[in-house]
């Protein structure tokens, strides 16, 4: 087995494969990647195009988009008694679409909101970061309501939705925090952060957190 994971210790997406990994006891090479090294990121941009991070790449194979790569880990690499997908097919059902909602509405508005202060001020957009954070609130309040009845963003089971909640939830957190009425989702919250593969992966990316642009917000924690 040749599988190496090229990542950066700060991206969500890629807090969401390490997790992954983490709970699928699977080793990888981790390969640090810096697109702002433009050797670099031409190479990797000569694997994958569109630049997105992670990649997991087995052998000759490229296995790109982070559900892909964990759905490809599970399935060819995983732990049996360790299903991030299960194999019932409501079940399972239920796993994608929870973490394709994690993805849209947590995750990617997190970032649209975190990517606009890195920008110069001139060229920022608080029409679209206020709008991103509109998202955020929506999304706060589906989930919610769907954990009424469950321990975990799926069901009963960590699961890959969880692998997408761990990372969103923690930036999104230090964006719009959770309100009086999100109980149930910072109950779920707090139970995410005490996951092993969750305190593993965050633990990894500790010395990072330094350079996060709204590290004011983050956990006392994990404060840098």
């Amino acid at each position: 087995m040749a599988l190496s994971l090229h990542f950066h210790p700060l991206s969500s997406f890629c807090h969401k494969a390490l997790i992954a990994l983490n709970e699928l006891d699977i080793e990888v090479e981790r390969r640090f990647l810096d697109l702002g090294d433009a050797t670099q990121r031409a190479e990797f941009l000569a694997r994958w195009p569109t630049g997105k991070m992670p990649l997991l790449v087995d052998g000759d194979r490229v296995v790109p988009e982070t559900s892909v790569i964990i759905e490809y880990l599970a399935k060819r690499y995983g732990r049996p008694d360790q299903q991030l997908v299960p194999t019932d097919e409501d079940a399972a059902q239920e796993v994608r679409l929870m973490d394709r909602l994690l993805d849209l509405y947590v995750m990617l508005p997190m970032q649209a909101i975190v990517g606009d202060r890195l920008r110069a001020e001139a060229d920022r957009d608080p029409i679209a970061v206020n709008k991103a954070r509109g998202t955020l609130a929506m999304a706060y309040g589906m989930l919610e309501e769907r954990l009424a009845d469950r321990e975990w963003a799926a069901g009963e089971h960590f699961s890959m939705a969880d692998c997408a909640a761990a990372p969103s939830l923690f930036y999104a957190a230090t964006l719009v925090p959770f309100g009086e009425s999100q109980r149930r989702l910072g109950a779920y919250f707090g139970r995410l952060m005490q996951r092993p593969s969750v305190v593993r992966t965050l633990d990894e990316a500790r010395p990072y957190f330094k350079f996060y642009p709204y590290r004011e917000g983050l956990p006392e924690a994990y404060s840098p």
